[in-house]
């Protein structure tokens, strides 16, 4: 139990501090902007990473923990009990977002929760494979370094961080970056609208690239036959 308590409040961290910056910070319509949200995200990945990893692994994301089972690394059961853990904790960021916004004047031009969505001028094609293959790359990278062979356990914490804050950096402005679908599920279901009609894309789309990411580290971390 004390794994799926470590997931739900790294989760819960997560989804407070980044969706957070995004409220607080006006959204992410200039650079400036972007970079501070993509940092938020990327640095609470490598408080939890240090703080809960010994844990749990630090999963904090339902596509890292799709990734992990399909690679051997858990089993189905646990992964299943790590992802409803997740959403547990992002629903109780997103609440305490809520909260906390009720008594501050967040700029209208901005974003109330830190829902993930896409314009109309971005296809649903698009955002679809931004999604995936923003995820494939960083879920692709928390796999090798967690590796227990060829993985650098010392390093792990600030690489993801900085691996996720990366994707931010370039994904944000099609979609708002989720490669997270506990992320994306608390702040559109407290938002509703175009973010909760769309939240498919930001469940189905990271999972596909996730598991195409355990296929591609399979393949290429298997012991050569000599």
């Amino acid at each position: 139990m004390k794994k799926y308590i470590s997931e739900m409040i790294g989760t819960m961290v997560l989804v407070l501090m980044g969706c957070g910056s995004a409220i607080f910070n006006g959204g992410c319509g200039t650079t400036a902007q972007v970079l501070t949200v993509a940092f938020a995200f990327g640095l609470s990945v490598v408080a939890m990473a240090y703080a809960i990893s010994e844990i749990s692994g630090c999963h904090i994301n339902p596509a890292i923990t799709l990734g992990c089972w399909l690679s051997g690394r858990m089993k189905g059961g646990e992964a299943v009990m790590y992802m409803v853990f997740q959403v547990i904790g992002a629903l109780i960021g997103s609440s305490i977002l809520y909260l906390l916004v009720q008594g501050y004047a967040v700029d209208p031009a901005g974003t109330l929760t830190g829902a993930n969505s896409y314009a109309e001028s971005t296809s649903t094609l698009t955002a679809f494979l931004a999604e995936a293959i923003f995820t494939f790359i960083f879920v692709l990278v928390v796999l090798g370094v967690t590796d227990e062979e060829k993985g650098t356990p010392v390093m792990c914490g600030l690489t993801i961080g900085l691996t996720l804050v990366l994707v931010h950096i370039v994904c944000i402005p099609i979609t708002g970056t989720s490669v997270n679908p506990a992320r994306s599920i608390a702040p559109a279901l407290f938002e509703g609208g175009r973010a909760l009609s769309q939240l498919w894309l930001f469940i189905v789309a990271p999972l596909v690239g996730a598991a195409l990411s355990a296929m591609v580290w399979k393949a290429i971390a298997g012991k050569v036959k000599k």
